[in-house]
């Protein structure tokens, strides 16, 4: 199980109210929303592995450099290299780590690279387990596959009570998608019909659905182009002159889009089993008084424990 631990916290900091607090009034929402999607996680899924993976760039320079507005609206006033993080989430995010750490939960970064990238180095070496990847972003519904090992997306959009288990044929039947490429067709679409989140504009005019019928019509992005180049008939001429104005967007947004498989992970211990003699219970329980983290832990500790 590949965790991407920042949208775990970022979904449980804007889930559960920051009335949750501290014995001394410091906000802990995000500390205990975690660890409750963790525990459960553990509890319902039984990895035999597991990796919390981390941002160690929210913005690498090589995504900006391709894209100047590559998450451009998140970027924090007061300092252009940091993200914009709500107050109340900023110190919690230190205790999260500190309770991993505890928890003997293995965590992994890559320097100058994202989480997702992280995640997709990691799926990308397995030769040996099957992979879950448990995300809220569809970015990373570009990593699924058959082999050489099974890769699925557990997606917790819209919460883990309601997450959804992608691999190729969900993803490829869920937007129309080629079974056989349904990670590289997923990349390929999400580049057409860009992400404002991220502050990719896509190709106008070119909605989700159009972007998909596109991509399996041609095979992939290149072929797309190539059609568009040799005016293909199947295009018609609106299309072809979308795709011609946002060249210059095309030619940058594959390097922004797609994972990174051979980013330089480095994992903080050797083992990434599933912690049972690694849990530090003396510790985790140290953790729970000072931050006020209720059963949250009693939760993640008896997962990791049963």
């Amino acid at each position: 199980m590949l965790v991407d631990s920042a949208g775990l916290w970022f979904r449980s900091y804007y889930a559960l109210p920051d009335s949750l607090t501290s014995p001394d009034g410091i906000p802990v929402n995000s500390v205990r929303g975690f660890c409750d999607m963790l525990a459960k996680l553990i509890a319902d899924r039984r990895p035999g592995r597991l990796v919390a993976c981390l941002d160690a760039d929210w913005r690498p320079q090589f995504r900006v450099d391709a894209l100047p507005s590559y998450k451009a609206h998140r970027v924090a006033e007061a300092d252009p290299a940091e993200e914009e993080v709500p107050d109340a989430l900023s110190p919690q995010i230190p205790v999260i780590m500190e309770v991993l750490d505890a928890a003997g939960i293995t965590t992994a970064e890559a320097t100058g690279y994202e989480a997702d990238d992280v995640i997709g180095a990691l799926a990308e070496r397995e030769q040996r387990d099957a992979v879950e990847v448990v995300t809220g972003d569809r970015d990373l519904f570009q990593l699924v596959r058959t082999g050489p090992t099974p890769v699925r997306v557990i997606y917790v959009g819209a919460g883990l009570a309601k997450a959804q288990d992608y691999g190729p044929d969900e993803l490829a039947e869920r937007y129309a998608l080629s079974a056989g490429r349904a990670g590289d067709d997923y990349a390929d679409m999400a580049v057409l019909r860009g992400d404002p989140s991220d502050g990719l504009p896509g190709v106008a005019g070119i909605g989700e659905k159009t972007a998909a019928k596109l991509i399996t019509q041609f095979g992939s992005l290149d072929g797309l182009l190539t059609a568009a180049r040799d005016r293909h008939p199947g295009l018609t001429p609106r299309q072809r002159g979308k795709l011609a104005d946002a060249a210059e967007y095309l030619a940058a947004a594959p390097a922004v889009v797609r994972v990174v498989r051979d980013a330089p992970v480095e994992l903080d211990r050797e083992d990434d089993a599933l912690p049972r003699d690694a849990v530090d219970l003396e510790r985790l329980a140290d953790l729970q008084r000072r931050w006020g983290l209720g059963t949250s832990v009693d939760r993640l500790r008896d997962a990791l424990l049963g």
